[in-house]
């Protein structure tokens, strides 16, 4: 699958940059403000959902009620405290065999796009130096569903003007191989076999691709 793809679409935290540990500080400090702790083993719950998704998760942990407009100035202050972090994000932390794996896609003629629930994605893209690296860009300003839901990807393969089933989803959460595998792309998943299961192929990280496209 990896030899004919003709699209190739990356999730973008744990695939080609590891902020989640950015996130996972911000909702820590957040939770802390409204007086309790949460933990990395709760941030796990976090993994591919929406900031709004993932905000009702933290205080459903933490067993706090607030109203919507209060929920809305709690996920802007968390952001706002996630940018700060990663507007001092370098080239130098693309995760190993990203960029190599990406150049070597394009070099192919391999269509390229980003399917991330983040709606920063377009920001830390720049930041990395490799947004020129990619033919479309979907993140969360422009998708309303969160993963499991395949609208992003669906989105993604139509920004390459090609059919799902000619593109490869790269995803390290399980939601998102779920995600892949209900758009009807094919899915590589990034982390590990146990978690990633239901995906086509399992590998640690792209580093360990960038031999098989040359």
């Amino acid at each position: 699958m990896l030899e004919t793809m003709k699209g190739a679409i990356f999730d973008l935290d744990g695939v080609i940059v590891d902020t989640a540990k950015y996130h996972y500080l911000a909702w820590r400090a957040l939770a802390r403000r409204l007086g309790f702790e949460f933990t990395e083993a709760d941030n796990e719950r976090l993994k591919g959902v929406s900031r709004m998704e993932s905000l009702r998760i933290l205080l459903e942990v933490g067993g706090v009620e607030a109203t919507e407009e209060e929920r809305e100035q709690m996920a802007a202050d968390k952001n706002d405290e996630y940018v700060d972090s990663i507007s001092k994000l370098e080239p130098s932390e693309i995760l190993p065999g990203a960029k190599e794996y990406l150049l070597q896609l394009r070099e192919r003629g391999v269509k390229i796009a980003l399917g991330s629930a983040s709606k920063n994605a377009a920001f830390i893209l720049a930041r990395l130096g490799i947004a020129e690296l990619f033919d479309a860009v979907i993140d969360g300003t422009k998708v309303s569903k969160a993963k499991p839901d395949p609208e992003v990807f669906l989105a993604a393969s139509a920004a390459l003007a090609l059919p799902p089933s000619d593109c490869v989803v790269f995803e390290d959460a399980e939601a998102g191989v779920q995600a892949g595998i209900a758009a009807g792309c094919r899915v590589v998943g990034i982390g590990s076999p146990h978690i990633l299961a239901a995906a086509d192929l399992v590998v640690s990280g792209l580093h360990e691709l960038v031999q098989s496209v040359r």
